[in-house]
């Protein structure tokens, strides 16, 4: 594998930064609020799971 001096290195991590293509305001926005929309129902999805599944032990531990 071929070493590059630092100078190099710097020049070729400019040039890749400059082809990325960075997310608007209303993207990153959106994306933002998906994000916590999608927490949110997991949350509530595990905790409706936990739910079941606790009452469930306490009839059948409630049983014996």
């Amino acid at each position: 594998m071929a070493k590059t001096n630092p100078a190099q290195f710097i020049s070729q991590v400019r040039a890749e930064v400059s082809k990325v293509v960075w997310p608007g305001r209303r993207e990153v926005l959106l994306t933002t609020v998906m994000v916590f929309i999608m927490a949110t129902l997991t949350a509530i999805f595990f905790s409706l799971v936990d739910l079941g599944i606790r009452s469930g032990l306490n009839g059948i531990f409630g049983f014996f």
